[in-house]
């Protein structure tokens, strides 16, 4: 009997994460920071950085899957204007979704 076959995750790990740049424009903030279940919805742990241009960048190296998230602009919860996916919140709010796929070298395995 052949030995069971391994998930590409296991056999090679470095592939299962991948680093992903969330943005945000918010020129007039003082401060951006972005939450979710890559966090536990922790807004101090990941702060944006705000670069000239008014934008606020974040990189993330995350597990592929899927993940819901916000950001938190001086305070204020919103989702992300540039998501394409939501999903309805128990606030009454919209959790924007991110989406982390596999590393597409894996297609050369």
């Amino acid at each position: 009997m052949p030995p069971p076959i391994q998930p590409i995750s296991e056999r090679f790990p470095a592939l299962e994460e991948q680093e992903v740049t969330l943005t945000f424009y918010a020129p007039e903030a003082r401060v951006v920071q972005v939450a979710g279940t890559f966090n536990g919805w922790r807004p101090e742990s990941n702060p944006l950085k705000r670069m000239e241009s008014g934008e606020w960048t974040a990189r993330l190296v995350l597990r592929s899957g899927r993940y819901e998230y916000r950001f938190v602009v001086d305070g204020v919860w919103t989702e992300d204007p540039r998501s394409t996916l939501h999903t309805p919140n128990p606030h009454g709010g919209l959790n924007s979704i991110l989406k982390v796929r596999l590393d597409d070298r894996t297609e050369l395995l």
